[in-house]
């Protein structure tokens, strides 16, 4: 296993200077910078704008550029940001755990919600239980994250059972830490059912055709001629098997998650890196948007990892070996 790691740190070097360098030329290709609204201010003068680019590296080529960044980098330096003046690891590190708490809470509940579902409109084929869940799941797929968003706040201010957007109250700093868990926890409801309902009919559908697929097999009707009952067929024998794929797809479904955050972020005013992000590329705040794109690249390709590992835990089929050719 340690061998497998090492490889595969290796081998994300490559990929993360590519991510990097990419972004930093679609930055430079933008017209303008982030001192071009400063230059219409007739109260700033050219010698201080000029001051200014000196001072972040805004007048060097694009590779010397990305070259002091990415040598910043390796300092664990991910420079200043230009819109806030403060630096970049202290703004992602301070909205990063909001993010990730918000992706894991709906990946759980996506998961909670869809693997009973697909378990039970596969084992009941054709039901009136299949084609009614089938249909929700449809239509889930089809409603736009930011529309369900936009429905949702709706009902919570017309019912006034959840907060109307926002990461915490107003008076989060004055309530005990017990009151603090449980404002957080009344905050992330809404955010964490968008989010979450987006990949769930996807789950859902795929758990009964893994099922549907597996429940045929030879081993399968191996064990129901031994005289298993069906209920231990389906939970000792092929829901075993038919996770694996989800397992495989953990770090993926993590890593979308993450992307699909920034929309409902956004949308909710939620204080996390999507709207941080989003508020970077609106001003051009390079490094700021670089940090945040190392950042989701970081977490995307060691999200891959963990599930090539967790794969070969519960696979005894798979082993490193394989993963590696």
């Amino acid at each position: 296993m340690a061998r497998f790691i090492i490889k595969r740190l290796i081998n994300m070097i490559p990929l993360i200077i590519g991510i990097t360098f990419l972004s930093f030329l679609v930055m430079s290709l933008v017209p303008g910078n982030f001192l071009s609204n400063l230059q219409m201010n007739p109260s700033i003068s050219p010698e201080v704008i000029k001051q200014m680019e000196a001072q972040f590296g805004l007048d060097q080529p694009l590779l010397v550029r990305y070259g002091r960044w990415l040598w910043a980098v390796l300092h664990l330096n991910l420079g200043i940001s230009l819109s806030y003046r403060v630096s970049v690891v202290s703004l992602i590190g301070s909205r990063a755990l909001n993010t990730i708490i918000l992706a894991l809470s709906s990946m759980i509940f996506a998961w909670a919600i869809a693997i009973p579902i697909g378990i039970v409109v596969a084992v009941r084929q054709n039901s009136i239980w299949d084609r009614a869940l089938s249909f929700l799941a449809f239509f889930g797929m089809s409603v736009p994250n930011f529309f369900f968003a936009f429905l949702l706040m709706y009902l919570a201010l017309r019912t006034g059972w959840f907060p109307v957007g926002g990461t915490f109250s107003v008076d989060y700093a004055n309530l005990d830490p017990l009151s603090k868990i449980a404002d957080r926890i009344n905050h992330l409801i809404l955010p964490v059912i968008v989010l979450g309902t987006a990949g769930m009919a996807s789950l859902m559908r795929l758990m009964r055709s893994q099922i549907l697929e597996i429940k045929n097999s030879d081993f399968v009707r191996t064990a129901r001629a031994k005289g298993l009952s069906e209920r231990v067929v389906i939970y000792k024998h092929v829901l075993r098997n038919a996770l694996n794929p989800f397992v495989t797809m953990a770090g993926y479904a993590l890593a979308d998650l993450l992307g699909g955050a920034a929309l409902v972020e956004a949308v909710m005013n939620l204080q996390g890196l999507g709207l941080l992000l989003l508020d970077a590329v609106r001003s051009l705040d390079v490094y700021l948007v670089m940090g945040s794109v190392l950042t989701g690249a970081v977490l995307l390709l060691a999200g891959n990892l963990l599930a090539d590992i967790a794969l070969v835990a519960v696979d005894p089929r798979v082993d490193f070996s394989s993963l590696e050719s």
